[in-house]
């Protein structure tokens, strides 16, 4: 009876705080909202994409701001730029920048500064204005200024009218886009000579990150579009923007052929891509004609401001900040590209009920199923919840929030790992007890593993190999062995796997090396007798990447077997590099029948130098997040002045060694140079 209240207890305090979880999923408080948030950042951070070229960012930048001074500019700058960018016959020209005031080089603000008698005033009122001048090459060109959304009136606030023409079906968008009661741009003047006007109006935002903005906006009560979507209209030569409601709200947005899905408001959330500084192009030297003649060609062009003392930098999902004229260039690309991201509706009820049966599942079985078994459920449905919501965002550019379901699932989990305590706590015990001994082992190992690696300050003056493991024990291996005086076998080797099995998998292989290595075998035959030695081990699913090699440091010459290992980087004096592949599969996989499989390359090295790594230096991390890849191992050498097999091995070891945080894999590398070969002889 006692068993049976108990259990009954235990599902009534589940649905209880079920409920609960559902209330606030409904509510959605902000603390909800910016864990949904997250998750949706995740997405972008792991599927960010490089931009594409239709989108060229003038920049107003610290070189810019040097050269015409403090901004606001003259605006016959800005005239002289738009000259630079119609020769090349751009789609749309956007600027992301204000023009409130009149410049301060007109005359009429001449006559109002500086007192000027009857005389300078005739005189000065047969000039120009640089405004007018500016708003002629605005006529000429396919230009958008930009307008802002304002609570409070401004001297701006003139009565204007958008350039678009909204046609819209199913209703009227004024009752659903964000408005605001005024609105701040530029000079009357100015916006009358340009082909639109776009909105860079952002939303605010709980963390002050970017990640939605609304396409279509009202100021004064006036319907204008976003900044991006002008611009395509424009570049599109299209007059019309057409707005598709239904009961809901606004559906589609369309600048033809152009249609974009938002949500009811008219909003989208941005897909950010990757930033590319290829893509900016100071001001300066626009203005100086210092690009090719067809640069703008056909592309949306966008003049803001990157400068820090201009304060238009903004936070996005991706993790950095940038100038806020970016954000208007990825909603460009969006449209272009059909890649913006939809929030559908229907979404937050698929994410509800598909909590809440995850929910069922997963407290159920954790009542009813072995404590080790309801974990794997509970992982598993982690995984499942994380490989749904990735998938979703890949195909479909959807927003799924994964954190709400996870959230859930944990609670739930925790709530049957509760109810299960004394159980689950013996089974912690017995786990606790295995990772110790583990640890041992792996120590032991580590130690052992360490005593195999040769004693490399022998050979330093020809021939330097450093290994750094990622764990306690690597997976990568080295050896160098003197045959002769003059005669070194070396092998720099990678193992399949990581940990203590393949710690001894590399000492397996290890010693077979050396063992046919002192017997002063030929190379291909050593390959050969390695190969069918880990075959017979069956050390099952396990391989090995290696290169071996045989040097002669008399002569220089170098005969080297590449199986299935990174490609060998050669450079010589010059620097000029040179890879070599692999034309072999790797060691431990398929038994040699004869030793005529076992391909081998000679060279000389009497020039050369030869370098050669693991995957944990192509693949290891730098400092700025990024890999280091094949091309970072060139640029380190590049930038080094004493060149030697010490100086290039302890300098990729150093970039990639930061400390920061744990290595992702084994590091190892090797290089060899015969420079110095009087040293050797020394030795």
């Amino acid at each position: 009876m006692k068993e049976i209240l108990q259990k009954n207890l235990n599902y009534l305090v589940f649905f209880g705080l079920l409920i609960l979880l559902i209330f606030l999923k409904i509510i959605n408080p902000s603390f909800i909202k910016s864990i949904s948030f997250l998750s949706f950042d995740l997405y972008q951070k792991v599927f960010a994409e490089k931009k594409n070229s239709q989108v060229v960012i003038i920049d107003i930048d610290e070189k810019s701001l040097g050269k015409f001074g403090q901004f606001p500019w003259n605006r016959t700058v800005f005239a002289k730029i738009l000259d630079k960018i119609n020769e090349s016959n751009p789609k749309a020209i956007g600027f992301d920048i204000f023009f409130t005031e009149k410049d301060k080089q007109s005359p009429d603000e001449l006559i109002k500064s500086y007192g000027l008698i009857p005389s300078d005033i005739a005189e000065l009122q047969d000039l120009k204005s640089p405004d007018d001048i500016f708003a002629e090459k605005l006529k000429e060109s396919k230009s958008i200024i930009a307008v802002l959304g304002s609570n409070v009136p401004s001297h701006s606030n003139y009565n204007r009218k958008a350039k678009a023409r909204f046609l819209s079906k199913g209703g009227d968008p004024k009752q659903f886009t964000y408005s605001y009661p005024y609105s701040i741009g530029s000079l009357e003047v100015l916006e009358k000579n340009v082909k639109g006007l776009g909105s860079i109006s952002f939303l605010d935002q709980l963390d002050g990150i970017i990640r939605s903005l609304p396409l279509v906006v009202q100021f004064n009560k006036k319907i204008y579009p976003t900044m991006g979507l002008e611009m395509v209209r424009v570049g599109s030569k299209q007059k019309n923007i057409y707005v598709e409601l239904n009961e809901v709200g606004i559906q589609r947005i369309s600048a033809r052929p152009h249609k974009i899905d938002s949500d009811p408001n008219g909003i989208i959330w941005i897909k950010y891509k990757k930033s590319d500084k290829d893509q900016y192009i100071s001001a300066g030297d626009v203005y100086d004609g210092k690009f090719q003649t067809d640069f703008f060609k056909d592309k949306y062009v966008l003049i803001g401001a990157s400068a820090q003392g201009l304060f238009d930098l903004v936070k996005t999902p991706l993790g950095v900040t940038i100038p806020g004229v970016e954000v208007h260039a990825n909603v460009i690309e969006n449209i272009l590209d059909q890649s913006y991201l939809v929030r559908n509706p229907n979404t937050y009820i698929f994410e509800l009920l598909f909590s809440i049966i995850v929910a069922l599942i997963t407290f159920i079985l954790s009542q009813k199923v072995k404590p080790k078994l309801s974990l794997s459920i509970f992982f598993g449905n982690i995984l499942a919840i994380i490989i749904i919501g990735f998938s979703i965002y890949k195909f479909r550019s959807e927003l799924v929030d994964m954190s709400y379901p996870i959230f859930i699932v944990t609670v739930t989990f925790l709530t049957g790992l509760y109810f299960r305590f004394i159980e689950e706590n013996k089974i912690a015990l017995d786990n606790l007890q295995k990772e110790a001994k583990l640890l041992k082992e792996r120590e032991l190992a580590a130690g052992v593993q360490k005593s195999l690696f040769p004693d490399i300050s022998k050979f330093e003056n020809f021939i330097f190999a450093k290994n750094v493991p990622a764990r306690d024990v690597s997976g990568d291996y080295f050896d160098v062995v003197r045959a002769t005086p003059e005669e070194y076998f070396f092998t720099l080797a990678d193992v399949s796997g990581k940990g203590v099995k393949a710690g001894m998998y590399m000492a397996k292989a290890s010693s077979i090396f050396r063992t046919l290595t002192n017997l002063k075998f030929p190379l291909e035959k050593v390959v050969f007798g390695v190969n069918n030695e880990l075959v017979e081990a069956k050390f099952k699913g396990m391989f090995v990447t290696a290169v071996f090699g045989k040097l002669n440091i008399k002569t220089g010459e170098l005969v080297f077997i590449n199986a299935g290992h990174e490609s060998i980087l050669t450079f010589d004096q010059n620097k000029n590099y040179e890879y070599i592949k692999s034309e072999m599969p790797p060691i431990g996989i398929v038994k040699y029948f004869t030793e005529s499989m076992v391909k081998s390359n000679t060279m000389n090295l009497k020039d050369k130098t030869f370098v050669v790594y693991t995957d944990g230096v192509t693949e290891g991390y730098l400092k700025n997040g990024e890999e280091l890849g094949a091309e970072g191992v060139q640029k380190i050498i590049d930038g080094m002045s004493d060149v030697t097999p010490k100086t290039i091995v302890e300098a990729i070891e150093k970039e990639l060694n930061w400390g920061a945080e744990k290595l992702r894999d084994d590091i190892t590398c090797m290089a060899i140079n015969i420079n110095n070969t009087e040293l050797i002889k020394k030795k």
